[in-house]
């Protein structure tokens, strides 16, 4: 009889992933460079989204559902019964829920027969008040497993109730390196695109215009900043319900000529290689990718400290208090003033992404997550 080797590459996994949705934003991006990462690894997912809408891309192998779930009892019944169907026909040997009403979801699908087992991954600090806060308690052992992206986010779901401290743990997001890096003929390339000229210096905010990211307050910030360098622009790329808020804000200060609320982009990249230094303004994150973007792709960051953030950065990035547009101002007065900077610089705030938050290295991790939980009784 041979010997069994040991160093055999482990069975590849069948991962169901349950969002609340594939809107976009940094949770579904998430979920997407994940799939991508499993995908090159040689295992199998499918998707199962509880509502309607598919704007992040997932690669043609990834099975989507949509359920178009309602907030009704005949609704979520319904859904419910569609989903035990895609288990059973699809045969996965671990379920992925991400957002909250997702991982509520997923917990009751866990109690309505068997499954395989359960992870459920929260990504804001504030995941919601003391309903959800309750439910997440009363159905946390439906579940093998809840995580968060950072620890700060962590220790507020504990210190809120809703998880006891020995059943939650952090794993980070992961940043696709690949799609994110200094590239200079992109980067003047992007510019010539966006029409800046030698002597502009371009601030890029990306994120959904909701009150969470505050970019009223980046706004307010950037009236002060460019009243002494007015070569600086700032593009806001992303979409929400604060738009035209926003827009009359841009308007009342007079900044139509250097502010551009772009809208949602799907060349988040490029943008990226074409700005000068990123900022993020946001008073709730979790981990927010996209201060990890910024940095694989070497720019200058300047953010608010909202949770997540320096678990990310490190030491690479420059924070301010949440709220404070003087602050914020000064940061990016002084941002500014440092550049072009070095290729040291830039290669260091690479290197703390590609060091320890590469997409490839974080899903890695998850896969030895779900194959001990497939090992427990």
């Amino acid at each position: 009889m041979g010997s069994v080797d040991d160093t055999a590459a482990p069975a590849p996994l069948r991962i169901l992933v349950i969002t609340t949705g594939l809107k976009l934003g940094g949770a579904e991006q998430q979920i997407a460079a994940l799939a991508r990462a499993f995908l090159a690894l040689g295992n199998e997912v499918a998707v199962l989204s509880l509502t309607q809408g598919h704007e992040i891309d997932l690669p043609a192998a990834i099975p989507v559902t949509e359920l178009d779930m309602r907030k009704t009892p005949l609704s979520m019944l319904a859904a419910q019964r569609k989903a035990r169907l895609l288990v059973r026909q699809w045969r996965p040997d671990v379920i992925h829920a991400h957002m909250v009403h997702a991982n509520l979801f997923a917990r009751v699908l866990a109690r309505t027969g068997r499954m395989p087992p359960v992870i459920c991954s929260a990504h804001s600090a504030r995941e919601g008040g003391r309903l959800r806060a309750l439910a997440y308690r009363v159905t946390d052992r439906w579940c093998a497993l809840t995580t968060h992206v950072s620890d700060a986010g962590r220790m507020a779901m504990v210190a809120s109730g809703a998880v006891p401290d020995e059943r939650v743990i952090v794993m980070p997001n992961g940043i696709d390196t690949s799609r994110f890096h200094p590239d200079q003929a992109s980067r003047e390339q992007a510019r010539r695109d966006l029409g800046l000229g030698p002597d502009d210096v371009l601030v890029l905010n990306v994120g959904r215009l909701v009150p969470e990211k505050d970019q009223a307050m980046l706004i307010e910030a950037f009236a002060e900043v460019c009243r002494d360098l007015p070569k600086t622009r700032l593009m806001i790329a992303g979409d929400g319900p604060l738009r035209d808020e926003l827009a009359q804000q841009v308007a009342r200060h007079g900044l139509n000529h250097v502010v551009l609320l772009a809208g949602a982009r799907s060349d988040i990249p490029e943008l990226l290689r074409a700005a000068d230094v990123f900022v993020l303004s946001s008073r709730i994150e979790g981990m927010p990718l996209v201060v990890g973007e910024a940095l694989a792709s070497g720019l200058p960051v300047v953010a608010t400290a909202a949770a997540g953030v320096s678990e990310l950065a490190g030491d690479t990035a420059t924070l301010t208090p949440t709220g404070n547009p003087q602050a914020l101002a000064s940061a990016l007065r002084n941002a500014i003033a440092a550049l072009p900077g070095t290729e040291t610089e830039r290669d260091r705030r690479r290197q703390r992404i590609v060091g320890h938050f590469d997409v490839n290295g974080v899903a890695r991790q998850w896969l030895a997550h779900y194959r001990s939980l497939r090992k427990q009784p």
